[in-house]
């Protein structure tokens, strides 16, 4: 089976730069999963997997602006300590996290801490760097019809409940 439009892609990656610096990868036991056609993961990357097959081994370069955009300057915000998703016992400025927002989760870099505060950049903490994903195709099967319906596949074989 191929990748194309209503099927679900179980894949493992490693996302890096030019620099072969390693940024994340997925975990060993646990590829990660997405419906293809639906945007559930970059839209270069999506584009780069049509048509690949179980086994297939796929290097996919992505510019800046296809991979997680360009940086914005000056694009800083304060949230409440309680809003950062990512839990760590202390707080230091450099680290990425996750904030809940109105729009869902989003990526962040800590700029400074304070006691009951934190003021971030709301650039993803990847954006304006041009990335490297190589990726390891592990599984490929017809999405569901209540897969297709939500938008997002419901586990490896299907049966995930949400």
């Amino acid at each position: 089976m191929k990748i194309e439009k209503d099927t679900v892609v179980a894949f493992s990656y490693i996302l890096s730069d030019a620099a072969s610096i390693e940024f994340e990868r997925s975990p060993k036991k646990q590829p990660n999963l997405y419906l293809h056609g639906y945007g559930n993961i970059l839209a270069g990357l999506e584009q780069a997997l049509l048509g690949k097959e179980e086994g297939d081994q796929v290097n996919v370069e992505l510019p800046a602006e296809k991979a997680y955009g360009l940086r914005v300057e000056n694009s800083q915000q304060r949230f409440p300590i309680k809003h950062l998703v990512t839990r760590h016992k202390k707080y230091k400025p450099g680290m990425a996290v996750k904030v809940n927002t109105n729009q869902g989760p989003k990526d962040v870099v800590i700029l400074k801490v304070g006691r009951f505060n934190v003021d971030v950049d709301n650039n993803h903490p990847l954006a304006g760097k041009a990335v490297i994903f190589d990726v390891t195709i592990k599984k490929i099967r017809q999405a569901t019809r209540e897969e297709i319906t939500h938008g997002h596949p419901h586990g490896i074989d299907g049966h995930a409940s949400h």
